[in-house]
């Protein structure tokens, strides 16, 4: 296991259909990290990676291609070929439970009603792996929750959506520098 690898992961699908939707918001904070860190993404096995050293680390850059409720499977796959500890990982997925453009970092965790999440835990067989959770609010009448996560975020709220991506990114980065608890009290305190 190298203590100074990281596994950066955002959740989405990787249809072309779902590109810019709620749900997908962890593909749009790697897809940034990855453009700061100027690297590009391969297609590997279940997933998109990409690898960058930073400040002495190396970051290795998934977008799973297993579809969200599989999630799981691209991260115990690259976790166990790149040797990277439980710790080390970095879980980026939407919240409906969360404000848009609200950014909440933890180090563990149930999965709600996030299918991705829930998948990591069951494949992983705990839930001991830091997550940023990205808000994109709960602005749908019941019964249109799915609608809702694959739809597009509304005109009003590119703004800060963009800015909580570049919030995210940084984020990833102070995380596997400066280090959860820190890059926690940070994040946690931006709203």
């Amino acid at each position: 296991m190298n203590p100074k690898k990281y596994l950066i992961v955002g959740l989405g699908n990787a249809e072309q259909k779902y590109a810019g939707t709620r749900h997908n918001i962890g593909f749009e904070v790697v897809s940034a990290l990855a453009k700061k860190l100027d690297v590009t993404f391969k297609s590997e096995r279940y997933a998109y990676k990409a690898e960058a050293k930073y400040k002495g680390r190396t970051l290795v850059l998934l977008m799973p291609t297993t579809y969200m409720n599989l999630s799981g499977n691209a991260v115990r796959y690259w976790m166990e070929k790149e040797e990277i500890e439980p710790q080390n990982i970095l879980i980026i997925s939407d919240d409906i439970d969360l404000p848009v453009a609200t950014l909440r970092m933890r180090p563990k965790g149930g999965g709600g009603s996030h299918n991705g999440i829930n998948h990591i835990i069951e494949v992983l067989q705990h839930s001991n792996f830091p997550r940023l959770r990205f808000g994109i609010g709960k602005n749908y009448p019941q019964g249109y929750q799915i609608d809702y996560v694959l739809g597009k975020f509304f005109p009003e709220e590119i703004e800060p959506i963009t800015t909580a991506i570049e919030n995210a990114a940084n984020a990833c980065l102070s995380f596997c520098t400066a280090g959860l608890q820190q890059t926690m009290n940070e994040v946690n305190r931006i709203d």
